[in-house]
């Protein structure tokens, strides 16, 4: 707790934390900026940050329309891997793991980082298979990845039911040891103190409700706290990337979909590691707190509500139970729902528009948390230099008209 005693922070928090300096400023939007990053959660944070540490860019405003992480950046499950099949997902998701791995240095903020590894399940020959390509691949990318057979899994993790004559038997999985969890709220918080000792202003409580534009080019932002006149607006919008680019006009191959996951009572630590499973279709960590934190894939239905169906839950539920039977008497604590953007292909869009000075970085689905410092960092090259950057490119716009797709379904995975 540093200098602060349990006393003094619970008598400063029914003093509404009037004696603690804040970790960044709370100031009123200026009449203009450079560039306007709609968008405070993680992806928006680090790209402002990146923006002004490495390309001078510090008369920019971060505006949120609620709180700081309070969007889709607070209803994730943290999972960090960079697995992927292809060589444009690969190097995305590598670029922000390397960055993963030094972050709490480069913020001086500790952002929970635990490199626990991840497992992906197989269940049957084809899946098996499909598994064991993806690891070739890695490996050519430079991407730490093995295939282990059943009694390595087991002995990477023991709570694991590996038995031959469940319904669906675990014959193999693939593990990227460097994969694990990190802490999303912190990470939020160490990318906006970071931006704001560098000059970026981060304004909360700010909604637009409308972009300015003037001969086919951006001109400004109208909000709920007044317009703020800017020739560069990048919308960071998780969950409303479509209805911030319909504000120009601007039509993407967007679904929104809702995603939910729950949180168990805390436990005393027993799964060493994160466990996903395509088949069975769930997903399970545990956190430091000591709850099992777990997930499946999206609701079907389009829908920007955050509260999801129940049938999702009860499939979750009998998928874990299957996987781990020790989890079986249980109870739940919490559940909630994130709005995620999905795109044809499963993969992101980081691109320039047609509309001069709108940029657009979105449509990252189930798996956006883990590539949130490769996206600021790849975002923020775009929105500095207007033209994408080796690792950008292959995530235009141009790939829905050109059918030169990413198409990471598989390597997806349940909600990843």
């Amino acid at each position: 707790m540093g200098n602060y005693s349990l006393f003094s922070i619970v008598r400063e928090g029914l003093r509404g934390n009037t004696g603690w300096t804040p970790a960044w400023r709370d100031p009123d939007p200026k009449p203009s900026y450079d560039a306007v990053i709609i968008g405070g959660g993680g992806h928006g944070l680090a790209t402002a940050y990146y923006l002004a540490k490495l390309h001078g860019m510090k008369n920019i405003a971060v505006v949120e329309k609620g709180w700081i992480g309070g969007g889709n950046s607070g209803r994730n499950t943290t999972i960090i891997r960079s697995n992927y099949l292809y060589d444009a997902s690969a190097a995305i998701y590598e670029h922000a793991l390397q960055l993963w791995e030094g972050l709490s240095q480069e913020l001086n903020y500790n952002i929970m980082m635990s490199h626990r590894g991840v497992l992906n399940l197989a269940h049957d020959d084809n899946e098996a298979r499909q598994l064991k390509r993806r690891v070739e691949a890695n490996r050519l990318n430079g991407v730490d990845a093995e295939y282990l057979g059943p009694k390595e899994i087991k002995e990477f993790c023991p709570i694991l039911n590996t038995s031959p004559d469940i319904r669906y038997p675990v014959i193999g999985a693939t593990l990227q040891r460097r994969g694990g969890t990190n802490r999303h709220d912190a990470v939020c918080w160490g990318y906006a103190r970071a931006a704001d000792a560098l000059g970026v202003d981060i304004i909360q409580n700010c909604e637009v409700t409308e972009i300015l534009t003037e001969r086919g080019a951006v001109t400004g932002v109208r909000t709920s706290r007044g317009d703020i006149r800017t020739e560069k607006v990048a919308s960071v919008t998780a969950g409303h990337t479509s209805v911030i680019a319909g504000m120009v006009g601007v039509r993407l191959p967007i679904e929104s979909h809702p995603l939910q996951a729950l949180v168990s009572e805390p436990l005393k630590p027993i799964n060493p590691c994160v466990v996903m499973s395509n088949a069975v279709h769930v997903y399970c960590s545990q956190s430091d707190k000591g709850e099992l934190v777990i997930g499946a894939g999206i609701d079907g239905h389009t829908s920007y509500t955050q509260r999801g169906s129940l049938d999702i839950i009860e499939h979750q539920m009998a998928a874990i139970i299957e996987l781990f039977p020790i989890f079986s008497r249980l109870r739940m604590m919490r559940q909630w729902g994130g709005i995620v953007d999905v795109c044809p292909d499963a993969s992101p869009i980081i691109s320039k528009t047609e509309v001069g000075g709108f940029y657009v970085n979105g449509g990252w689905g189930t798996g956006g948390w883990k590539a949130t410092p490769g996206s600021g960092h790849a975002f923020a090259d775009l929105v500095a230099n207007d033209t994408p950057n080796a690792i950008a490119a292959p995530f235009t716009l141009e790939r829905f008209v050109t059918g030169d797709l990413v198409a990471e379904h598989g390597a997806a995975a349940v909600a990843h």
